[in-house]
């Protein structure tokens, strides 16, 4: 019988690398499709007030925001410390929040402008009125399905 020798080390083949650059451009393909940037520039700060019965949006793209609170360093200077209202990457007066929802519902297919939802994300300092009056304008252009953002409190 013949016996076989393995004697001699052989040594691991290099690694085949012709298909990583393929690879890595699928991946960022991928991230590059699926992650969404961020779309507005806060120019105002809010703390978002806590609450304990929450429910989360279903269709983010058919919901517009309203941000309310009080100007970041940046601008207190020109608008001062109260509270001031943002619509989309612009300061805004209350009266102007018609014609943004009016506008934004134009810009929707029409099977989805029922669904729209405002989404109100205000400081938890901020002062009722002002959420009263946003309330009003919103009423005035019949954008009824309203959502108030909050946090999710841990403890009781």
């Amino acid at each position: 019988m013949a016996k076989i020798r393995r004697n001699d080390k052989r040594e691991m083949p290099a690694l085949n690398t012709s298909s990583l650059p393929d690879i890595i451009f699928m991946l960022l393909f991928f991230f590059m499709s699926v992650t969404s940037m961020k779309e507005v520039t806060y120019k105002v700060s809010f703390t978002t007030p806590q609450a304990t019965e929450l429910t989360k949006l279903e269709k983010k793209s058919l919901v517009r925001y309203i941000y309310v609170g009080t100007p970041t360093k940046d601008f207190r200077k020109q608008y001062g410390t109260e509270s001031r209202i943002q619509l989309d990457d612009a300061f805004a007066e209350k009266s102007e929040i018609g014609e943004y929802v009016l506008n934004e519902s134009s810009n929707m297919n029409e099977e989805d402008r029922p669904k729209m939802t405002i989404s109100i994300k205000a400081d938890k300092e901020t002062r009722m009125g002002i959420i009263n009056d946003i309330k009003q304008e919103l009423r005035a252009v019949s954008a009824l399905k309203i959502n108030y953002a909050a946090t999710q409190r841990t403890s009781l």
